[in-house]
């Protein structure tokens, strides 16, 4: 039971504007919220809500135009991009609609990606254990290319848990997928949440995946519209 209700993520008041030429485009507008340590919430928006530019700055990503975002109580903002890639790799998972998986690999070797870098001696043991946790380790050895959807997703989520991560950042992890195996997937990232106390931001425009999560965050025009709580 996850007992420390800390914020592991809190922005205040971000904006975010990109310049192409001479034009500015505002994207976040003023975005301000917390995450508790343990929490699984849900952001939902119409396309060019914002949703996707919150996920690429809560990920470490990209950095805000303005505002604070802090990070296990770190401000995000005063970290050179070698802290930044540091972070990505210690603390946060990235899960992706298109799995992001090398074709004619095996599934193991996808898993060891985050550690090719890392010096690591017991890279295949921990790949096999990160497997085994999302109940795939008799497919270890098959080709990404000879195995399933939902499969390969699930080879994306060990993939995210190589390194322990604190947080898992889920942007559409379903949106490939159809119902039945969206549900078995989204029943991992519950496991990982209640059973594993990890923090999970999953990015949706699913109303019946989000409603896994125990808060759902509505984003519209660079604002959030509306928070439901959903009493989990």
């Amino acid at each position: 039971m996850i007992t420390t209700r800390t914020a592991v993520i809190q922005v205040e008041n971000i904006t975010k504007v990109y310049r192409m030429g001479n034009i500015e485009v505002p994207v976040l507008k003023g975005v301000s919220l917390a995450i508790r340590q343990g929490e699984m919430v849900a952001i939902m928006g119409p396309s060019g809500s914002g949703k996707s530019t919150l996920m690429n700055i809560l990920g470490c990503l990209d950095r805000p135009t303005s505002g604070v975002y802090r990070l296990d109580g770190m401000e995000v903002n005063r970290l050179s991009d070698d802290q930044l890639a540091e972070i990505r790799n210690r603390k946060i998972g990235f899960v992706f609609q298109s799995f992001n998986l090398l074709p004619r690999t095996t599934a193991v070797a996808n898993v060891e990606l985050p550690l090719l870098y890392s010096g690591s001696k017991d890279k295949r043991k921990r790949a096999l254990e990160a497997m085994a946790r999302v109940g795939l380790a008799h497919r270890a050895h098959h080709h990404t290319n000879e195995i399933s959807g939902g499969e390969q997703q699930r080879v994306a989520i060990a993939r995210s848990l190589i390194n322990n991560p604190s947080i898992i950042i889920a942007d559409e992890p379903t949106g490939n997928l159809d119902t039945r195996t969206s549900e078995e997937i989204m029943a991992i990232f519950d496991e990982l949440n209640r059973k594993e106390g990890i923090t999970i931001v999953l990015v949706t425009h699913e109303t019946d995946i989000a409603r896994h999560a125990r808060r759902i965050i509505h984003l519209r025009d660079g604002l959030i519209q509306r928070e439901e709580g959903l009493g989990r």
